[in-house]
């Protein structure tokens, strides 16, 4: 059947067979998404009982919320995946980028703009094509704030910038972190590893957030360290209500007494203490003392460099403007999300892939840096912390991991932080 559908296939004009592997390709990778996404859904409804290596710290109600949260989450993908794959299609089969940007050239000359005017025709382009995108993508995105996320108490809407000292104050409210034991032990660490640090914030990411999570930034020996509040157990604002429930704790727990109770209080409280922190930290400055950022930049340029060159190289090719109704015309424009969006596909999506297997490569090297710090343990329980706040589950399918995230899941990284051969 393969062996007739590509003799079919070639057998077409060139412009035709370029549009028909656009939309094979297209579908190809839906089809493997969605395979992919039935095997973690199937996860998470058979998984219903909290690992044993978290039996002591995750109670089975936030395991519960997790797993509950996730399959809205699944179910919610897959239908927005299936609309946007369609809604997709259609506009390429019934050649909705050419009556866009035939439209956008009537309108322009109707303002007043020639022909000539080619920018003001892609600007009119852009516009309305962002318009469209918005349109039909706000029901899904109000669906998913207001229903998914308000539903489970949880909004990831968290922005995270490099650009800490222009962009994220405008957001987030920083804070210098306090004097004391804390702020000591986090120098008296970059000072060990040689980390330039100059500043420790604190930022209030708790008003928009249950979040948890931590960053450096800065240029040559002008390091900062960023602290979400939400983080910090002695700094969240989550943890002021409960403020008196968890500093009355019981010290000891009579026959009278239920344990879960105790184990309940404790699990009110948000974020690390200070020595979990410290272990974060010492993941995160893992990836600078291991030269991961500087990796990550190198590897961006080189893509960069290459796309724009192969992007020279097709730009003159008219078969790619037939393939999606330019006959007449090669709008640079056009000519750019055609290459990028369509003819790049196939690239980018080998490079995703590559690049997540990387990033679970440098999350463990991280960790197995904080551990050579002494801090196994420590970061042992606060990558469990860290999972609960953020509402992750924990079980994931070996495929749909590999394939998806640039972290490793919770279980594998708690392993490889007890194995000695990682010493």
């Amino acid at each position: 059947m393969w062996a007739q559908l590509l003799d079919a296939l070639w057998a077409l004009p060139l412009e035709k067979r370029i549009f028909a592997a656009v939309l094979l390709f297209s579908w190809t990778v839906y089809l493997w998404e969605t395979f992919l996404a039935q095997r973690q859904r199937r996860v998470y409804r058979t998984t219903t009982h909290v690992p044993k290596e978290l039996g002591q710290i995750m109670d089975s109600e936030t395991f519960e919320k997790s797993r509950l949260y996730q399959l809205d989450k699944s179910t919610f993908s897959f239908w927005s995946g299936l609309y946007s794959e369609a809604e997709g299609t259609i506009i390429l089969l019934f050649g909705g980028i050419p009556y866009l940007w035939n439209f956008s050239g009537v309108f322009c000359r109707r303002a007043g703009f020639g022909p000539e005017y080619e920018i003001t025709q892609s600007l009119m382009f852009l516009f309305l094509a962002t318009l469209f995108s918005a349109l039909t993508g706000l029901p899904w995105s109000l669906y998913n704030t207001f229903v998914i996320e308000e539903k489970h108490g949880f909004n990831q809407q968290v922005l995270v910038t490099i650009y800490a000292d222009y962009i994220a104050p405008l957001f987030d409210k920083f804070i210098p972190l306090p004097e004391g034991t804390l702020k000591e032990e986090i120098e008296v660490m970059a000072k060990n590893i040689d980390f330039p640090l100059t500043k420790v914030y604190v930022v209030e990411g708790s008003k928009r957030s249950s979040h948890s999570n931590a960053y450096f930034y800065g240029f040559f020996k002008n390091k900062r360290i960023v602290l979400f509040d939400t983080l910090l157990e002695d700094y969240s604002i989550l943890n002021k209500d409960h403020q008196e429930e968890t500093s009355i704790e019981p010290q000891n727990i009579g026959e009278g007494e239920n344990p879960e109770t105790k184990a309940k209080v404790r699990t009110k409280k948000q974020g690390c203490k200070n020595e979990e922190v410290l272990a974060v930290l010492g993941h995160e400055l893992g990836h600078w003392k291991l030269g991961h950022t500087v990796k990550n930049i190198v590897i961006s340029q080189m893509n960069s460099f290459l796309c724009f060159f192969l992007f020279a190289m097709l730009i003159s090719r008219k078969e790619l403007f037939a393939a999606f109704g330019f006959y007449d015309s090669q709008p640079t424009l056009i000519g750019l999300m055609i290459i990028f969006q369509f003819i790049f596909s196939p690239y980018n999506e080998v490079l995703s892939f590559c690049l997540t297997v990387l990033s679970r490569r440098f999350e463990f090297q991280a960790d197995a840096f904080a551990k050579k710090l002494g801090k196994a343990k420590d970061l042992y329980s606060a990558l469990i912390k860290l999972n609960k706040d953020n509402l992750g589950f924990p079980v994931s399918d070996w495929l749909f991991s590999m394939w998806h995230y640039s972290h490793p899941p919770l279980l594998e990284r708690l392993q490889a932080l007890q194995d000695s051969k990682q010493d």
